[in-house]
């Protein structure tokens, strides 16, 4: 619900504070004192469109902020979650609460907050749509959105089991769908694909490469590309371990023959020991090394043929590189991939065939269970519509109809129905529901969004939410001026139907036994049978005041108490006189006297 409401430099608001409370909240005041200006701040947080102009005179700029907490009803609270979580806007510290804001400033840029984060305004609309439904203008009603229609009609039918299991379904046909689509691609365009697929699968194949291999290569190119001198470099060094040079015997012989002389020193001095073995270990570690130079030098070859096919090979997996991956290991793996797209293509035919088998069962499945769907819908729209003509005879419009338009459209490709029949369809079945209304006699029904204005709008859009209150999720609903058109007997009546929204009288509860649920309601009003019912009462009224020598008008708000309010209701009766106030008083008990009964107006 709505909790706080501040609004600042906003058209003839200053700096507003309001805390609202549970229940059904009433705004009077008079004509021109501001009390719609509040209505359309909160449609900034709706998304409506901003303009310069609502910035206060002689303010930079204007701001709107509000806090809610956030709705009981499980399944708007779980859509509101999921919206928020998907934007990164939830806030965990206060997981109960939501703050949105919005400024407008005189350069026409718009700053909107979701906790305090910044989102555009599509975004804070999605948001707030949750939160509030204002009936005013129409600009934010849902009941005025057809597409709204079947949402409305399956939670007063209690459907919405039936529509996630259907849902689940409608899922797994599109997905079903894809595939084939991928499959059905143009038969040259896969034929191509099947071209290209064929030569880079053989190509990878055919080179069969092997992880490592280049390393391999670049040290084997080097070898032979070097041998000459690699050859004459071993040679000289075997040489000078081995032969020595010229007069000079080899570095082996010499250190042979001071080994001899450490082994002799230490037979004379058993100390030198040590010493004596590490000479042996470096000498055997020369021959070692002289052995191993001497292998190098056999092995090596001036192969100009072998060096090609070095060059050749190097020069194949490079340009594999070039063409399928940086590393030869994704090569290998772009190949697998070709290969295996190669042979889903192949086997196209077998597989659309077993798709398009599955396709079919589920268009029977969806058509089976939407054709049960509907069927309920229709009864369920039979109840709603005779509570409806109840609640507008209420309120003095007992010539009014109500009714619904369930309709389905043929479609090729659509579900496939028990009598054969195939419509579109979507996650909610294959209905198309809009509210059709007729409010005068002789007049034939007609779709919601295009009854007459005014006085009939206002009487039958209460008649809906009266009726839809367990239906409409929606925590806060505000009614901007909905007294246009009526008297003061059926302003008590919907005062009192007001105050049913907000689910404190049993009576609330529909036949269908499901228990409404508990909306906030805000209520702009110039009935004070209407305002009488209200649980908290705020009078709107300008006050003058002189800044620095120039007069300035401004928006105050305050909150009524008992006595404050008599004198409120009073002059909304026009009544000035001690028999006007018991007048008040009296009817303020009838009120108070209805509400503990339970008795309902008519």
């Amino acid at each position: 619900m709505l909790h706080e409401l501040r609004i600042r430099n906003f058209a003839i608001i200053d700096d507003l504070h309001l805390v609202f409370g549970p229940g059904l909240n009433i705004l009077t005041g008079e004509t021109g004192a501001g009390k719609s200006i509040i209505i359309d701040a909160l449609g900034l947080l709706l998304g409506d469109r901003a303009a310069a102009d609502w910035v206060r005179t002689g303010s930079e700029l204007a701001e709107i902020e509000a806090t809610f907490q956030l709705p009981v009803d499980r399944d708007l609270a779980a859509e509101l979650q999921t919206l928020l979580d998907e934007q990164g806007l939830d806030d965990p510290d206060n997981p109960d609460w939501l703050v949105l804001s919005r400024e407008v400033r005189l350069n026409g840029r718009n700053i909107c907050r979701v906790n305090g984060r910044a989102v555009n305004v599509q975004t804070l609309g999605e948001v707030t749509a949750h939160l509030i439904d204002i009936h005013g203008q129409g600009e934010h009603l849902n009941l005025l959105r057809p597409k709204t229609h079947i949402h409305l009609l399956d939670r007063f039918a209690g459907l919405l089991p039936q529509r996630r299991e259907l849902a689940q379904l409608v899922a797994q046909v599109r997905t079903v769908r894809n595939e084939l689509h991928r499959l059905r691609q143009d038969a040259r365009t896969i034929a191509q694909r099947v071209d290209l697929l064929s030569f880079q699968a053989e190509e990878i194949h055919t080179a069969v490469l092997r992880p490592g291999e280049e390393v391999e290569l670049e040290s084997e190119r080097r070898r032979l590309g070097n041998a000459e001198a690699l050859l004459k470099l071993a040679e000289a060094a075997s040489g000078i371990l081995s032969q020595g040079d010229g007069e000079l015997p080899g570095a082996i012989d010499l250190v042979g023959e001071a080994v001899g002389k450490l082994e002799r020193l230490a037979r004379i001095d058993p100390d030198l020991d040590e010493l004596a073995a590490e000479g042996q270990g470096l000498l055997e570690q020369l021959r070692d090394l002289g052995r191993s130079i001497q292998d190098y030098a056999d092995e090596l070859e001036f192969n100009p043929e072998r060096l090609q096919e070095v060059e050749e090979r190097l020069e194949l997996i490079a340009n594999l590189k070039r063409k399928y991956g940086d590393t030869i290991e994704q090569v290998i793996a772009f190949g697998v991939r070709a290969q295996r797209e190669l042979d889903e293509l192949g086997n196209s035919e077998a597989k659309t065939s077993e798709l398009e088998k599955q396709e079919d069962a589920l268009l029977r499945q969806i058509g089976k269970l939407a054709a049960a769907l509907s069927q309920q819908r229709q009864t369920a729209g039979e109840a709603m519509s005779r509570q409806i003509e109840r609640e507008l005879a209420d309120l003095r419009m007992s010539r009014a109809r109500f009714g619904l338009s369930i309709e389905q459209q043929e479609a090729a490709g659509g579900a496939i129905l028990p009598d054969g029949r195939q419509v579109a369809f979507d996650q909610t079945g294959v209905d198309k529901v809009e509210f059709l209304v007729s409010a005068n006699a002789g007049e034939p029904l007609k779709p919601l969004a295009r009854v007459a204005s005014g006085g009939e709008t206002a009487r039958l859009m209460l008649a809906l939410k009266s009726v839809l209150t367990h239906a409409d999720a929606t925590p806060t609903l505000i009614f901007d001026e909905i007294d246009q058109g009526i008297g003061g007997r059926v302003g008590a009546i919907v005062g009192q139907k007001l105050w049913m929204l907000t689910g404190q009288l049993a009576v609330a509860a529909r036949s269908n036994g499901q228990a409404p649920l508990h909306h906030q309601v805000l209520c702009i009003t110039h009935l004070p049978q209407l305002a009488a019912f209200g649980d908290q009462h705020f009078t709107v009224n300008k006050q003058v005041q002189t800044v620095e020598g120039e007069e300035r008008t401004s928006t105050v708000v305050q909150t009524l108490d008992v006595a404050t309010r008599v004198e409120e209701l009073m002059q909304m009766l026009g009544a000035h006189s001690e028999a006007g106030r018991r007048s008040v008083e009296e009817m303020m008990r009838e009120v108070l006297t209805v509400k503990e009964s339970g008795k309902v107006l008519s």
